[in-house]
């Protein structure tokens, strides 16, 4: 017999919060079922100076990790950044605040954002993928390949790819056995777009107002991914 909708699974839902999210998360506290996926913006995102950034974004990081369960994990994209004549590597940042919340470095690869090869200049030609714990340790066959040449379709200049966000997506859902793809700076919407195709829920949270509208009606195809 043909399936009938009382017998399809429901539909993998998405909640899209319009807020500050360091404020947010220090009012929620931890998720439940939830996995991090996010990346936290840079110096230039949030209009600060850079020592106030980077204060803030030790903190953010700090937050995240402690919005999931320890038996869960946080995992992070970040682009290290050019500023005032220094580079500023956010992976190295990442790690020092998640060591600082009591989780260790699962694993670290790296994304492609360019091809390998080419000259870049102010903005890496790659970024990190960091997956941090408290309780897991990494496993024995990690699906993830050390070098993502091919980061997908970018839904926004600062986005994160498509196939990127899915490679982390299925870690949560596969060896996580993460139920909630969590995002608390989710821009357009990507990250819960790609968690909702690959079958999980959704939370994000986004100050700006047009990027939430952006955020709640983003789609990906199986295509993408």
């Amino acid at each position: 017999m043909p399936a009938t909708d009382a017998s399809l699974p429901p539909a993998p839902r998405r909640e899209i919060v319009c807020a500050d999210a360091i404020a947010w998360m220090k009012a929620r506290g931890r998720i439940d079922r939830a996995c991090a996926v996010t990346s936290v913006p840079d110096v230039s995102e949030i209009g600060r100076t850079l020592p106030v950034w980077r204060e803030w974004f030790l903190d953010a990081v700090r937050l995240v990790v402690d919005a999931v369960p320890d038996d869960s994990a946080a995992l992070f994209f970040q682009s290290d950044i050019k500023r005032d004549g220094i580079w500023i590597d956010k992976g190295a940042l990442v790690i020092r605040a998640a060591e600082d919340a009591g989780a260790r470095v699962l694993f670290h690869k790296v994304v492609c954002r360019r091809p390998p090869g080419m000259l870049t200049h102010g903005r890496p030609g790659y970024t990190h993928l960091i997956a941090v714990s408290r309780a897991m340790v990494c496993p024995d066959i990690l699906l993830i390949p050390d070098v993502i040449s091919d980061a997908g379709r970018s839904l926004w200049i600062r986005a994160m790819g498509v196939r990127a966000a899915a490679h982390a997506v299925r870690f949560a859902r596969d060896q996580v056995g993460a139920q909630l793809i969590f995002d608390p700076f989710c821009g357009v919407g990507t990250v819960p777009a790609v968690a909702n195709a690959l079958g999980l829920d959704a939370l994000g949270v986004e100050l700006s107002k047009k990027r939430c509208e952006q955020s709640r009606e983003q789609t990906v195809t199986t295509a993408d991914l």
